[in-house]
């Protein structure tokens, strides 16, 4: 496919009208994914003059005059090694899923401290646009056969026992509508309410009581709101649990006695999760459940200490296993790093095939399916003059083809973050309500059946 160059794809994005108190939050696996956004990362995204919000038509039309050079991307070729990968139900379903998209900086976000006068208000706290049907649609519509919601509760609560607040679970309600009734599957979670200051949970002995309460209450909220819903609405117990503001928060320390707790204890509020899902009746007691690691990184799944839940009878292999990679991380994930990669190279793609063979072996291999929750490729500023491009299609093409040959499903993390020097893994532009790296999702497509 074609596309025009930089003159356009910038006009166009100046047009991303932020609202409230702005973000350029990732996904996760680097740190930054949980850090508040600073007054520097909204600096780096503002697109307002003199306090008035740029004009979509006006840049539009502005774009329109450019020059209209365009280039060529093209989506590599990539072979790998067949896989024996289980025939059974739990496979099929995880098959189905096909490749996903996770709404970032969205129904995440928050503000803690801020002075926001209404909750309902951290929808657009980082990205800065309601979500409507017909962005759910265009997504589906373009391959995207998952869309993940990730959700934070702990600013949304009516009493100091989590009831969740009826306006905030009624939006929630309704995007996921949206999504299941356009046929997507949907996976909603707790996202970032791990920390050690919230009183929600923080996976370590010392916070056990209130976390093991914490997960108790929210997905017996939500098991009740969704326990009608078909398998395509998956429930998702935690995001990348870990010790927040720990030393080793981003990786594990096999020596580290704090880590060793720690995972103990995500097994422990994995458990809780399950168990309290299975109880509460309707089609909750077979609904499909991803459960993650230390930090949901595929270090997280491998270690020794990682342990299943154990499910009822009867519900073989209904447990996924959730892992986030934004691998290599030097080109995917840091905005500093290489910001070359060529899919017909192993100096690029060792890291990918090495992470996938481990997964595969200890889990797909011995029938547990694997869902790569989050994944992506942030675009690295004033390479070429062209955000490298070319690069991340190559990136998106194998990294599909390698995780689907191994029997994995992807979602990639898209925050609508498209400027300034933070974490701009946006592909759809949510305010105009299009594509704008289209090459880069033809990759993903191309070997996501």
């Amino acid at each position: 496919m074609r596309k025009k160059i930089l003159g356009l794809f910038i006009a166009f994005s100046l047009a991303l009208g932020i609202a409230g108190c702005g973000g350029n939050d990732g996904g996760g696996g680097s740190g930054a994914s949980d850090l508040e956004v600073t007054s520097q990362e909204t600096a780096d995204i503002d697109t307002t003059t003199d306090g008035e919000t740029t004009d979509v038509e006006a840049s539009e039309e502005e774009a329109s005059s450019e020059e209209t050079t365009e280039t060529a991307y093209v989506i590599p070729e990539v072979e790998m090694d067949e896989y024996s990968i289980p025939d059974n139900e739990s496979f099929r379903f995880v098959k189905d899923m096909k490749i996903g998209m996770s709404l970032g900086n969205t129904f995440d976000a928050y503000q803690d401290g801020s002075g926001l006068t209404n909750h309902m208000d951290t929808e657009t706290c980082w990205q800065g646009v309601p979500t409507t049907e017909k962005m759910i649609q265009d997504i589906h519509a373009r391959g995207f056969e998952t869309l993940r919601l990730p959700i934070s509760w702990h600013n949304h609560f009516d009493d100091d026992d989590f009831t969740i607040n009826p306006d905030w679970m009624a939006r929630v309600h309704e995007v996921v509508d949206w999504a299941i009734n356009d046929g997507m599957y949907v996976i909603i979670n707790i996202h970032h309410d791990n920390h050690p200051e919230a009183n929600c949970f923080y996976p370590d002995t010392e916070h056990m009581e209130v976390s093991t309460h914490y997960i108790e209450r929210i997905w017996s909220q939500l098991s009740e709101e969704y326990k009608d819903y078909g398998d395509k609405l998956i429930f998702e117990s935690m995001n990348e649990p870990r010790l927040v503001g720990h030393e080793f928060e981003w990786w594990i320390s096999p020596t580290s006695d704090d880590v060793k707790d720690s995972i103990e204890c995500i097994n422990s509020l994995n458990q809780t999760f399950v168990d309290t899902v299975r109880a509460s009746g309707g089609n909750n007691a077979t609904r499909y459940l991803m459960c993650p690691g230390y930090d949901a990184s595929a270090d997280g799944a491998l270690n020794n200490g990682f342990v299943l839940p154990t499910d009822i009878e009867g519900n073989d292999t209904k447990i996924l296993v959730s892992v986030h990679a934004y691998t290599p991380y030097d080109f995917a994930l840091d905005i500093n790093g290489k910001s070359h990669f060529d899919a017909s190279q192993k100096a690029s793609t060792n890291d990918i095939d090495s992470f996938m063979d481990k997964l595969y072996k200890k889990f797909i291999s011995q029938g547990t399916p694997v869902v790569i929750g989050e994944f992506g490729a942030l675009a690295k500023q004033n390479v070429k003059k062209e955000q490298n491009i070319q690069d991340r299609v190559d990136y998106a093409a194998y990294y599909i083809a390698a995780a689907r040959a191994r029997g994995m499903t992807c979602l990639w993390w898209d925050n609508n973050a498209f400027t300034g020097d933070g974490e701009n893994f946006g592909l759809y532009y949510r305010i105009g309500g299009y594509f704008i790296f289209e090459d880069i999702v033809d990759a993903l497509m191309k070997y996501s059946e």
